[in-house]
This record gives C-alpha cells, sequence and structure tokens, in this order.
C-alpha cells in the first residue's frame, strides 16, 4: 500500500526534530487528574530568549532552550548539558580543565544567528514566526482564483447516519471567552481574509465541554482565546491548494474534510485574565515547523507548563490534541458530524441555552 504524503510530510518533520526531541521530559498524561503541569516555573531571563531555538541540519539538529532556570544546550552526541553564562552572548559547560566555550552570534537585533562550540559552526534554523508575529506562506495561487474553485467544488460524498447539526455560537458563551478569529483578517498565514465573518461555533456538546474548559481556568487566571472553530469545507479546500507540499501536514486534506468542516474542532490559545494578553507558547499559531508540535521540548520551561496546562484542561473535557498542532483540539464526538460547506452567513442558530453540566 502506497504511505499517503500526509505520513512522508509527516516522517520528515519527525526525522528534523528526532534528535531534539531525545532530550524531552515524557509526556503529559493523556487524562490528567488535575490541570496544573506542576508548580508554575519562572520566565527565562529576556536577555536568554534571543539564543533559544534549533540549530544545524536536519541530521545534526542541536538544540538551545530553557529548563528549571538553565539554559540548556542539547546534542544528540553530548547529550543535555546545562550552561553557565561568562558574558553577554558566551556560554561555558563543565569544569575549567575540561569544558569548553559556547558562543552565540547575533545580528543587528540581538538575535542569535549562530552557535558555535567543540570546532562547530551551527547556523540557526527558521522556525516560523518570532513571538506576537505571524507564520505566513507564499500561496501556491493566487487566493481568488482559489475561493472560486473551491465554492464551485462539492464536499466528499459520505455514507452513514449523522447528528443533526446544532451549531452554537461561541463568542456569547461567556465575556472571558475571547476571540482572534485570524481568518476573516490579512493577519493570517495566507496575509488575506478567507472568512467574511469574525465569528466561531461548535456543535453544542463541544461548546458545552468548551464553556466548562474555561470555567475551570478562570480561577487559574487564564481565559481562552479563540482563533477557530467551524470552518466551511469550501475554506479547507483553499488552504489545501494554497499549501506547498512541505506544509501539508499542517492542513486537512478536502477529500478527507477536516473535522473543523465538523464543527468539533477548536484552534485556541491562552490569555492572561489580568492583562488580557496572550499567553506565550514554544511556537506561534499556524506556524508550519517542528515547533508546533504539542510535545516539542524547546522554548522555556514557562511557554512548555502554558501549553500542557492548555492541553490538561482541554483533554480534561473530552478534547484530544492534534499531533502535529499545540493549538488544535478535536471534540470527541466529531465523527457523528456530517462534512458542512454552510458559509458563516448562513449559519441557523438554535435557540436552546447552552447546558454546562
Amino acid at each position: 500500500m502506497p504511505i499517503e504524503p500526509r505520513t512522508i510530510l509527516k516522517n520528515r518533520f519527525a526525522a528534523a526534530a528526532f534528535l531534539v526531541l531525545e532530550c524531552a521530559v515524557a509526556s503529559i498524561a493523556q487524562s490528567p487528574s488535575v490541570l496544573l503541569p506542576g508548580p508554575k516555573p519562572a520566565d527565562a531571563p529576556a536577555e536568554w530568549k534571543v539564543f533559544i531555538g534549533d540549530y544545524g541540519p536536519d541530521d545534526k539538529i542541536v538544540s538551545i532552550f530553557e529548563k528549571s532556570g538553565h539554559l540548556t544546550l542539547c546534542d544528540p552526541s553530548l547529550g543535555e548539558l546545562d550552561l553557565k553564562q561568562v558574558g553577554k552572548a558566551t556560554f561555558f559547560w563543565g569544569a575549567y580543565e575540561n569544558g569548553f566555550l559556547v558562543n552565540f552570534t547575533t545580528d543587528v537585533s540581538g538575535m542569535a544567528t549562530q552557535v558555535s562550540f567543540k570546532g562547530r559552526n551551527l547556523t540557526r534554523r527558521k522556525e516560523g514566526a518570532a513571538q506576537g508575529q505571524v507564520f505566513q506562506i507564499t500561496p501556491q495561487h493566487p487566493v481568488e482564483q482559489l475561493r472560486k474553485e473551491a465554492l464551485a467544488a462539492s464536499p466528499p460524498a459520505e455514507k452513514g447516519e449523522f447528528r443533526r447539526a446544532d451549531l452554537v455560537e461561541l463568542g456569547p458563551l461567556d465575556a472571558s471567552i475571547h476571540l482572534d478569529i485570524r481568518y476573516a483578517t490579512s493577519n493570517d498565514f495566507l496575509g488575506t481574509p478567507v472568512y467574511s465573518q469574525a465569528r466561531a461555533f461548535l456543535q453544542r456538546p463541544a461548546a458545552e465541554a468548551l464553556l466548562r474548559v474555561q470555567q475551570k481556568l478562570k480561577p487559574l487566571g487564564y481565559g481562552l482565546l479563540i482563533h477557530d472553530a467551524y470552518r466551511p469545507w469550501y475554506v479547507t479546500k483553499i488552504f489545501w491548494d494554497a499549501t506547498p507540499l512541505e506544509g501539508k501536514i499542517f492542513v486537512a486534506d478536502p477529500a478527507q474534510g477536516s473535522r473543523h468542516n465538523r464543527g468539533c474542532a477548536v484552534d485556541l490559545t491562552l490569555y492572561d485574565l489580568a492583562s488580557e494578553k496572550p499567553i506565550e507558547m514554544p511556537g506561534t499559531y499556524d506556524e508550519m515547523s517542528p515547533r508546533s508540535f504539542p510535545d516539542y521540548p524547546g522554548g522555556t520551561s514557562l511557554q512548555r507548563w502554558h501549553r500542557d496546562l492548555l492541553r490538561r484542561a482541554m483533554e480534561s473535557e473530552g478534547f484530544t490534541v492534534y499531533e502535529a498542532e499545540w493549538w488544535h483540539f478535536d471534540y470527541k464526538d466529531w465523527k457523528e458530524y456530517a462534512i458542512s460547506n454552510i458559509p458563516f452567513e448562513k449559519i441557523e442558530l438554535g435557540h436552546a441555552p447552552v447546558s454546562v453540566h
């Protein structure tokens, strides 16, 4: 049986990240009994964050990340080494007699572009967008052309019986659920709007579960920030046709449909209730890199802690994280709903109150 293109692409990303993942801690349990993934760590010093990242070619990746208050170097031959800072961009590992220096080269902005140690000079890998910025690709074809083609096409035929659609709008459910619907703006990975309205919907059971997640997070000082939920099928086709081969692991094949098309998937992150600012994660939303994997070990301890908190909270109410995207969660009942292609402006909402019990 031929290997599916998505499997090939996933293996390619996995190979690129394998040496980094060897240094990862064990992933969190699938059904955590508590939401907090251990004590909340302090944030890494700001001057260290410019060094954090992955360096070198696919088969010799060296990762620099913060762990337990140390800037750490992870190398496949040396293992995981905690570094001591001895200069602005210079660190040292080991005892005086047998240690070695780790030097970073930075650009005019102060961001590290290269790491050097033991006679090796490794270039920083391009890993998507910086914190607070948006990852974007160059679409394979003009988006307006793809939109016309997608609107003229039809979703795949499905057999079987499905539940009646009962989409609930998420925004009005709770004032502490915030929306940042990127696909209704140019602030998305295609650089142009694909939605006509900045709204988010889920099938009723999934919406009720999401509301329960929000209520659990509130006492901890966090709220949910929604990027996307129900997605008409034609948009899935636009994404697929616009994305180059190497990025297709991060978009759904329209021939199979997406769980977003069924109203049972949600893209989201955390924000701080007090400041209303989004929480930093190891990678940015919608970026097509190994940093998007939910078990990617890089970044800072605090970023990983927040990513795991989001996952624990979502899993506690029946959602499962997608293996390639820390922000994408599928509700357990997704198979019971059919693929839909209804645009936002034509959705007929039910009037029954939403229950959280």
